[in-house]
């Protein structure tokens, strides 16, 4: 296991790279950019974003797991249905679709060169871990679920 992984909880990770690219677009003006529309598409993407977190909150809850992604071996359940049945991580692909949004509002190059640092970020330091936990926890029927269903979309 590696220090970072399952060290930073995804909430605060999202708020760090938002305030990276902020910081971007602030001190480095010369690699913003015009982008038509920019205003209705972080409208847009944000609004998706939040859906497929909510969303994904809302059927661990409703399946009365836990939504604390520190702690992936305290799941009680494997949640398969709704949202689950098209993302193994909804609400982190709400998380990209909210720092997509931002990007866009940004219109800042560096914002977008950050969305797959976020993804890679994620990968290895959170879903891996996760996924390693959800194994050990619900066996074949992880390995099943894993097979049919994509980490992000």
């Amino acid at each position: 296991m590696n220090a970072l992984e399952l060290r930073i909880p995804p909430v605060a990770l999202s708020l760090f790279f938002a305030g990276v690219m902020w910081l971007a677009s602030a001190q480095f003006p010369v690699m913003s950019f015009a982008i038509p529309a920019r205003l209705v598409i972080s409208i847009a993407l944000c609004g998706i974003g939040m859906v497929f977190v909510l969303v994904g909150v809302v059927a661990f809850r409703g399946a009365g797991t836990t939504v604390n992604p520190m702690q992936p071996g305290a799941a009680s359940t494997l949640v398969r249905s709704g949202i689950y049945r098209f993302s193994r991580n909804p609400m982190y692909v709400g998380f990209l679709f909210l720092l997509g949004g931002w990007a866009f509002f940004l219109a800042h190059a560096l914002g977008f060169i950050l969305l797959p640092a976020f993804v890679i970020y994620m990968n290895r330091f959170q879903i891996s871990p996760e996924e390693r936990a959800l194994s050990l926890k619900f066996g074949k029927a992880f390995a099943a679920y894993i097979q049919s269903v994509p980490r992000w979309l």
